[in-house]
């Protein structure tokens, strides 16, 4: 399925996020604060749907056409603008070291390598290689050392005339060099690297590594050697096809399939193109799987489609139609029969697609990523991270797992990690660190952050949070007249917005939850010593508090708050106060603070594939409304929204995905990295676009990375993902569905999930004894 922003897999480059559409909008078992909970209790991985047969069970020839995004623009998947097409395709072409199995966890490739294990660790790190003696590249040359001293040179970084996406691991090679013969490489570092496993998967020829040219711009259009079951034929920019045929001099199960073509089809075109039977493989979305299920059970039943054009359309209204096209009114029943042809027309087209559809079955799983609600804390009330955590503990986290994966019949369960999903042997949760949802306690940390209802009382509406919430009061304090209607102009500027729960028109196409007048009881908030309780609690679960109970790191901070007049920053009550009573028959309004109301600027997408997505953030604003936190929402286009908005810093809260990875260590630490003041001012942000991190988290990841024992690697992460919870810049909500469309007759294809295809074994069931198999190789 397309996405707005596309996860790269598992190469060792710059990963990017992904946007969730329509088509993939995915547990608790222990706190990841904790390094001595039970090693055991790991929660089980929804298994791979792939219709798994034995090779034997498997037809040899045939063609198989599996649906792409679009043509990769690079065949180099080191480079900043390779994609997923760029990685399904070469991995039918170049050796993978370490491919992941179905519970995410690294695989020694034994089409490639004989063994691979650190040798040494003192004075230095040794991994040595013994490469499988057949394996040979498509011109005949064997794999050898030369392959990977290429490989590291173009990626060491030491090079600026290679053009490189981001390639952590290489730079901590110290030297290659052949072993004891040609089949083997010693690998020394510098400096530890845990993730060693990681490296020279891809591994390119070093036809394409070995020069600046080669690796620029040789490999963008082809490959001058490969060495897996195909090879590349054509690249056929017409049709928008690659096509690769078997490789005869592969040594590993030879391929089933003659050929295999990876055609381009936007996601908007699939159902169309399935019906067609243009492509046997394809990613879909809800909309596709409930057709082609539909389709399924029409056929069984023998029935007409239920669904579709006229399927609704009652007896009286056909009745009725009937007696207009053939009454006396010729005009009335001319256009009457016109509308009738029309709705036949589409009856009949949507019915042989139906027909077309009945070929193909759905497979589902989860997919290696997980969607997140971002919370930019660079400006605005969300800089104050007892307004993120209390944005985080309204969340009803199962609620929105269940919207997006009980309809589909997946497993519903909140993802507990940032780090790990379900299944994988780090996966532990840590959301603990934070806390369940509590509305109560997501009031008291809004209460001491000085944000009151009594706050709000002057307020002045359209004021948003962050970077333009803070111009607008600038432009306030010389046009008092301007105030109210800014937020609808502001928004109105970015796109359209959405309603995110049942109100009135608001101003410019804009609505503003929380601002509706709606009836209800007046919110009863701690006094401050119960949030600053609960925070204490909440620093304290994470593994960041001393002995004394106060955070190390912000002791001063917090001793110069307490010597305020008043107490600690952000109350409104000295210590004592009773919380103010509950006031009966007032109307609900927004918190505020200084005459400003508490309002966070949500963006996004406004794509059709996004649909459901907005749906999941408008659960998330009616939740904030539930707290007293005013939620704007602002619908632009999909082109821009990562681009423009959540990369710039341009929002208050975004939806979007980072996919999982074997190696949080190495993949994962630029996307928590705590930003860095540039010399103009602005901040280096690496991945991390919700601009909040801190040096111990960043401590970890660095430890983690170059710790060699693979259980405390582990437990450094935990550790790590405590933490991330605890500052509330990321609140991984679910991890996301993954739904394959394949033809009936196809095996060892469909939802891999973590796991990797095996594209040798890939092909058509083989006929049984009785007869043919009823779907025609082709």
């Amino acid at each position: 399925m397309a996405h707005v922003g596309i996860p790269r897999g598992t190469a060792r480059k710059r990963r990017i996020p992904a946007l969730l559409t329509a088509g993939v909008l995915t547990l608790p078992v222990l706190a990841g604060c904790s390094s001595g909970g039970d090693e055991t209790a790991a929660v089980a991985a929804v298994p791979q749907d792939v219709a798994r047969a034995a090779r034997a069970q498997v037809a040899d020839g045939g063609k198989v056409t599996w649906a792409i995004d679009a043509l990769p623009a690079t065949f180099n998947a080191f480079q900043a603008d390779a994609d997923s097409a760029t990685t399904r395709i070469t991995g039918a072409l170049l050796p993978s070291l370490f491919p992941l199995d179905a519970q995410g966890r690294p695989q020694l490739n034994p089409d490639y390598l004989e063994s691979a294990k650190v040798t040494e660790t003192e004075p230095r790190q040794v991994v040595v290689y013994r490469l499988n003696q057949q394996a040979v590249w498509s011109d005949g040359r064997g794999i050898g050392a030369p392959d990977f001293v290429a490989q590291w040179r173009a990626l060491s970084g030491k090079d600026s005339a290679f053009w490189t996406a981001r390639n952590a691991g290489y730079e901590r090679i110290e030297k290659i060099e052949r072993g004891h013969d040609d089949l083997e490489v010693k690998v020394t570092f510098a400096k530890p690297y845990a993730d060693w496993r990681s490296l020279f998967s891809p591994l390119y020829p070093k036809q394409v590594t070995g020069s600046p040219d080669a690796f620029n711009d040789g490999a963008r259009t082809t490959l001058a050697a490969t060495a897996g079951p195909f090879r590349l034929r054509e690249v056929d920019k017409k049709t928008g096809s690659v096509t690769l045929t078997r490789d005869p001099r592969w040594w590993g199960g030879r391929a089933k399939l003659d050929s295999l073509v990876f055609k381009a089809v936007e996601p908007g075109d699939r159902t169309d193109a399935l019906a067609e039977g243009a492509v046997d493989v394809a990613d879909i979305d809800p909309t596709t799987a409930h057709r082609i299920a539909q389709a399924a059970r029409e056929g069984a039943a023998g029935a007409p489609p239920a669904h579709g054009p006229g399927a609704a359309r009652s007896p009286a209204d056909a009745l009725r139609s009937w007696a207009v096209a053939h009454g006396t009114d010729e005009e009335a029943a001319e256009e009457e029969q016109e509308a009738r042809d029309d709705k036949a027309r589409a009856a009949d087209a949507y019915a042989a697609e139906q027909s077309g559809l009945r070929a193909y079955v759905v497979r589902k799983s989860l997919e290696p990523a997980y969607t997140q609600l971002a919370l930019n804390g660079e400006t605005g009330p969300l800089a104050d991270d007892r307004v993120r955590r209390a944005v985080a503990r309204a969340l009803d986290r199962q609620e929105l797992a269940d919207a997006v994966l009980r309809p589909l019949g997946l497993p519903a369960q909140p993802l507990g990690s940032h780090l790990a999903v379900a299944g994988q042997p780090a996966y532990r949760d840590g959301s603990d660190a934070l806390g369940k949802q509590d509305t109560e306690q997501a009031q008291a940390l809004l209460a001491d952050a000085g944000w009151t209802r009594e706050g709000a009382l002057s307020r002045s509406d359209g004021t948003k949070a962050g970077s333009e919430g803070e111009k607008q009061e600038k432009d306030a304090e010389k046009k008092a007249d301007e105030k109210k209607g800014s937020a609808g102009k502001d928004a109105a500027d970015d796109g359209k917005a959405d309603r995110a729960a049942p109100a009135g028109p608001a101003d410019d196409g804009l609505y503003i939850v929380g601002d509706d007048g709606k009836p209800g009881d007046a919110f009863a908030l701690a006094p401050a010593p119960d949030a600053a309780a609960q925070s204490a609690a909440l620093l304290r679960q994470a593994g960041h508090l001393g002995p004394t109970g106060t955070s190390e790191d912000v002791r001063d901070a917090v001793r110069a708050q307490d010597r305020q007049p008043g107490g600690a920053a952000g109350a409104y009550a000295p210590a004592g106060t009773a919380a103010p009573a509950r006031a009966a028959d007032t109307a609900r309004g927004p918190l505020g603070k200084n005459g400003k109301p508490l309002s966070l600027r949500f963006v996004l997408p406004a794509g059709p594939g996004s649909a459901g997505l907005r749906t999941v953030g408008e659960k998330i604003a009616a939740m904030l409304d539930t707290i007293g936190i005013r939620t704007v929402i602002t619908k632009v286009s999909d082109d821009s929204y990562f681009r423009d908005h959540v990369a710039s810093g341009d929002y208050d809260m975004a939806l979007y995905s980072w996919p999982a990875t074997a190696y949080p260590a190495t993949d994962d630490r630029p996307i928590f990295a705590k930003p860095l003041p540039a010399s103009d001012g602005s901040l280096l942000v690496e991945q991390n676009y919700t601009r909040v991190g801190t040096d111990h988290i960043d401590q970890l990841f660095d430890q983690a990375a170059s710790e060699l024992d693979e259980k405390a690697a582990q437990d450094l992460m935990r550790k790590a993902d405590a933490r991330i919870w605890a500052a509330a810049g990321s609140i991984p909500l679910f991890q996301r569905p993954q739904l394959v469309a394949t033809g009936k007759q196809l095996v060892n294809v469909g939802a891999f999930g973590f796991g990797v295809p095996h594209y040798q074994d890939i092909g058509y069931k083989a006929p049984q004894a009785a007869g043919a198999p009823a779907q025609k190789k082709k």
